[in-house]
């Protein structure tokens, strides 16, 4: 038997309990939350008394904090349900933004010149990050978003196309700090010839689910490409 004094257990709690109110005062300060009547304390720790008390203090009469019955198996019960019946799970907030890294044509005075590349009298800029979707933008269950792209090259056998995430919500480059590649899609157009004067290939990303679906596709010959990337945890 382990007895600590009062002020021992408050000491021991108190860095988590301070960042989680600091977290739902960022939270409350954003306009989309700001006419919230209720919230939901679920998961194991929401029955500590500390946690409870230090979110009513933080809240007071801004809305009512409901506590639901055997609140320790809330999580539990919603990944059941969700195994059982994926579409009770109508929207969920993107944790990441996503997008994948391109080539766009060099502007004068918008592009870094250290991006500058020239390639066949063309100038590139390099390590373009083409954002999908937003961190913290709510996606239904199911829902795509697609991009076109052109190969730099109509000679190009195998088209790369790597997908990045960032926890920022605006991204620039995939060169900058915090951004990481999750996943790619390598598709093989070797011994086909397109009749197009510009071949066209479709990225197509499903959001919603707790996997991400990424899939590319040689418009000119139908060739598809499929990935598939953890939405919860990248």
């Amino acid at each position: 038997m382990l007895r600590m004094s009062p002020d021992a257990m408050n000491t021991l709690f108190k860095p988590t309990i301070d960042h989680i109110i600091q977290h739902l005062t960022e939270l409350f300060d954003k306009p989309e939350v700001s006419d919230i009547k209720f919230l939901f304390l679920v998961g194991g720790f929401a029955e500590s008394a500390l946690l409870q008390q230090a979110v009513q203090n933080m809240l007071q009469s801004r809305c009512r904090i409901i506590i639901p019955h055997d609140v320790g198996l809330t999580i539990l019960k919603g990944a059941v349900l969700f195994g059982l019946d994926p579409s009770v799970i109508k929207v969920r907030r993107s944790p990441l933004t996503y997008g994948v890294g391109v080539l766009n044509r060099f502007v004068e005075g918008k592009h870094p010149p250290e991006k500058l590349l020239i390639k066949d009298g063309t100038r590139w800029c390099t390590d373009v990050f083409d954002t999908f979707i937003a961190a913290d933008q709510s996606v239904a269950l199911g829902e795509m978003v697609k991009r076109s792209y052109t190969p730099a090259k109509p000679s190009q056998q195998i088209i790369v196309i790597h997908v990045y995430c960032s926890e920022k919500e605006r991204v620039g480059f995939i060169s900058e700090p915090g951004v990481r590649k999750c996943g790619t899609l390598r598709l093989d157009v070797s011994g086909t010839e397109s009749s197009a004067p510009r071949r066209e290939i479709q990225t197509l990303m499903q959001f919603g689910d707790t996997e991400i679906r990424a899939i590319a596709i040689d418009v000119s010959t139908g060739r598809t490409v499929k990935a598939s990337i953890d939405f919860l945890s990248h």
